[in-house]
């Protein structure tokens, strides 16, 4: 199983993104999304708990940020899950009119 975090940063504050809802779903074989979990980041911007106690198996999965930005209404990122990963972590960096996400460590 996978462990799963993500972090939030407000690049344009130059802090964390408290307070944001995140939901995790993974893609079905018939291409239908089924949540996982959700979250909401904490004070520092981070979520945890995503993917529950015992992680995620290998497969499709998104991360949905519910941003609220002048622009962005939500930020939705797509990633693999292989059998190899044992702990992925993925931030976002946030400001009101663009965004950056990548693989951390």
């Amino acid at each position: 199983m996978t462990a799963l975090s993500t972090h939030v940063l407000d690049t344009a504050a130059g802090g964390p993104a408290a307070g944001m809802p995140v939901a995790l779903h993974g893609r079905e074989e018939d291409g239908r999304w089924t949540r996982v979990g959700a979250a909401t980041t904490d004070a520092d911007g981070r979520a945890s708990g995503l993917a529950g106690e015992v992680g995620i198996t290998p497969g499709v999965y998104r991360l949905v940020f519910e941003t609220a930005t002048p622009f962005f209404e939500q930020v939705i990122v797509t990633f693999r899950v292989t059998a190899d990963d044992t702990r992925l972590h993925i931030p976002l960096l946030l400001s009101p009119y663009g965004y950056s996400v990548y693989r951390g460590s």
